[in-house]
C-alpha cells in the first residue's frame, strides 16, 4: 500500500505537492561504515556573478517567487527505499550561538504555538530568513537559518532546498530576517552549494535532507557578523521539546512573516524514516526552516538539531524534519572551514 506524503520547506509540501512514501522505505541497519565526504557545487563565486544574482532577486521577484513544492509535480515525488546506511551516531556535541552586540529586545512569555507568528523578537528574527533561487527556470523559495561557524558564512537549509532532480538550484540567495518583502539585512548570494552525500546521489533519501548554502560577505561583512548565528546540536538523544520556524508560503500562509511550532518531537509515525516528529501546522515554503533544542524564547537563541523536511498527507497535523547524526555533522564541519 501506497503511503502519500508531503515535502515540507524546501520538501515541506503544500495541498498541491505530495510524494508516495512505499513500504518498502525504512532505516537500513546501521553498518560501521565511514560517511563519504559531502558533496559541494559552486555558484556566484566572482564578484561579478554575486553581483548579478542579487540583483537578479528585486523585491517584485521575491514577492512571486513559489515556495518549491508547489512547483513540483505529484509524480516525482516518489521516495525509493533507503540504500545508505542509517545515519552513523557517534558521540554527542554542541557549537554554542553567536549573539552580536547589540541583540533584539526579549518578549515577556509566549504561548505553545502549532503555528503562530513569532512576535517574541531576539535573535532567532534575525538569524531565520528566506531563501530564494532558480529551480527548472522558475522563482522558488524555502527557509533557513544563519549558525555558528567558523567562516561566519554558513546558512544550514533542507537538501531539497539546494539540489533537486538531479540539479543544483541555482541564483541562490539568503535573506535573513525577511519580513513583508523587506530584505533589513541585505541579500547573501551563495558562492557555494553544499549537501550530504546521501542526498547528493539520490534527492529521495530524506534521512539525510539536509543542505548548506556558503554565502559571500556583503559590503565586505561576513554573515554573522551583521546578524549572529544559532547554535548548533548532533547526535542529540530524541524526543525532546523543541522549536521550530519557517517561512511557510501556502494558505492560510503567504510567505511573508516568520512563523513557528514547539512541542515534544516524537518518531516518524509510519516508522518509514528515521525523522523527527512535530505537531506543527507550516506548510510549503517553510522547508529547511530550523529546529531548536534549548531555545531561550527570550533571547531567540537555541541549538540547531533538525530542519523542516517532509510531510505525510494523510498526517496535515505533523511535520517532520532529519536527525542530526555524524553525517550533518561532517557536512557543517566542512563547510564552516571552506
Amino acid at each position: 500500500m501506497e503511503r502519500p506524503c508531503r515535502l515540507v520547506g524546501t520538501l515541506l509540501l503544500g495541498s498541491a505537492l505530495f510524494m508516495t512514501a512505499t513500504p518498502g522505505l525504512s532505516a537500513a541497519a546501521t553498518q560501521d561504515t565511514a560517511s563519504p565526504p559531502s558533496l559541494s557545487h559552486s555558484t556566484a563565486v566572482t564578484p561579478l556573478e554575486q553581483r548579478h544574482t542579487l540583483d537578479y532577486w528585486t523585491p517584485e521577484r521575491m514577492h512571486s517567487a513559489v515556495p518549491i513544492e508547489q512547483l513540483l509535480e505529484p509524480s516525482r515525488l516518489t521516495p525509493g527505499p533507503v540504500s545508505a546506511p542509517a545515519e552513523k551516531v557517534g558521540a554527542p556535541s554542541t557549537v554554542a550561538p553567536t549573539v552580536p552586540a547589540q541583540a533584539s529586545s526579549p518578549p515577556d512569555t509566549l504561548a505553545n504555538s502549532v503555528g503562530d507568528p513569532w512576535t517574541g523578537g531576539g535573535l532567532v528574527v534575525k538569524t531565520s530568513g528566506r531563501i530564494f533561487f532558480t529551480y527548472q527556470g522558475r522563482a522558488a523559495a524555502c527557509s533557513g537559518s544563519a549558525v555558528t561557524s567558523g567562516n561566519k558564512d554558513v546558512v544550514i537549509t533542507a537538501g531539497h532546498c539546494v539540489k533537486l532532480d538531479g540539479a543544483y538550484h541555482t541564483d541562490w540567495v539568503f535573506v535573513p530576517g525577511y519580513t513583508n518583502g523587506n530584505a533589513p539585512f541585505g541579500k547573501f548570494a551563495a558562492r557555494s552549494l553544499l549537501t550530504t552525500p546521501q542526498w547528493d546521489a539520490d534527492q529521495t533519501q530524506f534521512n539525510y535532507d539536509v543542505g548548506i548554502g556558503l554565502v559571500s560577505p556583503l559590503n565586505g561583512q561576513h554573515l554573522t557578523d551583521v546578524v549572529g548565528g544559532q547554535g548548533l546540536a548532533f547526535n542529540q538523544p530524541r524526543n525532546q521539546d523543541m522549536y521550530a520556524f519557517g517561512y511557510p508560503g501556502a494558505a492560510p500562509f503567504d510567505g511573508s512573516k516568520l512563523i513557528y511550532c514547539n512541542g515534544p518531537t516524537t518518531a516518524d509515525p509510519l516508522n518509514a524514516t528515521n525523522d523527527l516528529n512535530m505537531t506543527c501546522n507550516m506548510n510549503p515554503g517553510s522547508s529547511g526552516g530550523p529546529w531548536f533544542l534549548n531555545f531561550d524564547p527570550q533571547a531567540g537563541t537555541g541549538k540547531l538539531n533538525s530542519v523542516n523536511s517532509i510531510k505525510y498527507q494523510f498526517f496535515p497535523q505533523y511535520i517532520m524534519g532529519p536527525y542530526f547524526a555524524n553525517e550533518a555533522q561532517d557536512l557543517y564541519n566542512r563547510a564552516q572551514s571552506a
